[in-house]
């Protein structure tokens, strides 16, 4: 089942329960994936990799939003986000956990031989490809800057 088609179900399952928080988060999804696919030069439906992008950067949107708005003193508009962030993760892939993030970039490090930060750039390379939706770039990054220190 594509996300469109199960994004949709679960948007009349929300008006249905009438939970409005969930309701705008599903929308909010379902109108990113509209736009890609009426975007020039699409031809075919939208592959699982672009939807799960287009996922990625949904939930990466509310988050910053989150840290602007707390960091405003603004804790309602922070918690709405918020709660739109944990609707949209339930559509990603599990994430990794920090230590399993952790020894997957070490096996990288040492498949690619690199044993300097300056070579930083072609771990990230490999891990943000293979790594794709299960681990935060941020997060990779700031891991691999561990391992390599």
């Amino acid at each position: 089942m594509s996300l469109k088609v199960k994004i949709d179900a679960d948007i009349k399952t929300a008006m249905l329960a009438k939970e409005k928080d969930t309701l705008t988060a599903l929308r909010a999804i379902k109108s990113a994936i509209l736009l890609a696919e009426t975007e020039k030069g699409v031809v075919a439906a939208l592959t699982e990799d672009v939807e799960m992008k287009l996922l990625q950067k949904a939930a990466k949107q509310r988050k910053e939003s989150a840290e602007v708005f707390a960091t405003q003193n603004r804790a309602d508009l922070a918690e709405k986000e918020l709660a739109e962030l944990a609707i949209i993760e339930r559509y990603l892939p599990q994430q990794l956990s920090e230590e399993a993030l952790k020894a997957k970039l070490t096996e990288i490090i040492a498949r690619l031989g690199v044993t300097s930060a300056a070579d930083m750039g072609k771990v990230m390379g490999v891990a943000s490809k293979e790594l794709a939706g299960t681990a935060d770039g941020k997060a990779i990054s700031v891991m691999i800057k561990t391992i390599l220190a």
